[in-house]
């Protein structure tokens, strides 16, 4: 995910990608996760729907991106353990030639998405283990796969919590862009530390005691995600809570989703 590569692996440590995949149901946890992931959900009953409305933003994104606004290359920073709806599984149910490279930090999460992630024939999925802070790497390994001339869906979903303020966030996104053409597309989703304020607080806080060793988790304001978003044209609705981004007929519309999110174009 965001934070630092640990110089060795330790299932007795919780990391963020497989307290995700607990929070999702998933089984892809060691008893750590499990740990961090229900004393976060006491702390903030919200989380878990929260996660779930993440999953179902990226859906969307994804669909929108490949679908009315023709993209058909995706960089997925933090990109968890396999679950249901991957942006290659959405992106390519679409359009078929997708590309889509997902990078991660967590070994764990690689060789679990080398596994599970298989692309359509006329496509390609490609992964890369480095720290959402290892611009120049992402960028030079991605190029393997993806052509930087076109534009580029560039996915930072629930990653961006992972960098603390320290280590400016605002630039990776902002160099990340940088390296984009015109056309591509920001997709972010971010937790909120203005809704729900001391429940978000609260379970930050039991989270960060059991993970500290991959990065503690920061949430920001709307007007702090919204800074993700500058050089680029929000699309509507803008920075909204995720169930608030274009919904479906049958996307559940569950209230005081202590998540922002949005897409802007690159123009």
């Amino acid at each position: 995910m965001g934070a630092e590569r640990p110089a060795e692996f330790d299932s007795g440590v919780a990391h963020p990608a497989r307290v995700y995949d607990a929070w999702l149901g998933g089984t892809h946890h060691f008893p750590a996760d499990q740990e961090a992931a229900e004393l976060a959900a006491v702390a903030n009953p919200g989380i878990v729907p929260a996660v779930r409305a993440n999953r179902a933003f990226l859906g969307r994104t994804v669909r929108y991106l490949a679908g009315e606004a023709g993209i058909r290359q995706f960089l997925d920073i933090g990109t968890g353990i396999p679950a249901a709806d991957n942006t290659h599984e959405v992106a390519q149910s679409v359009a078929p030639d997708s590309r889509v490279v997902y990078v991660d930090n967590d070994r764990i999460v690689l060789a679990h998405a080398r596994a599970l992630l298989d692309g359509t024939p006329e496509g390609r999925t490609d992964y890369i283990e480095a720290d959402a802070r290892e611009v120049e790497t992402i960028l030079a390994e991605a190029a393997h796969t993806l052509d930087f001339t076109r534009p580029v869906g560039l996915m930072l979903v629930a990653i961006l919590q992972y960098v603390p303020d320290a280590d400016d966030p605002y630039d990776i996104a902002a160099r990340l862009l940088d390296a984009l053409p015109s056309g591509s597309h920001l997709v972010l989703s971010h937790p909120a530390s203005d809704i729900g304020a001391d429940e978000v607080a609260e379970s930050m806080r039991v989270y960060n005691e059991r993970a500290a060793a991959h990065g503690a988790a920061t949430p920001r304001t709307r007007d702090g995600v919204r800074r993700f978003f500058d050089g680029t044209e929000l699309l509507a609705p803008g920075v909204v809570a995720l169930p608030d981004w274009r919904p479906g007929p049958h996307d559940a519309r569950a209230a005081n989703i202590p998540m922002w999110g949005g897409v802007g174009r690159k123009p």
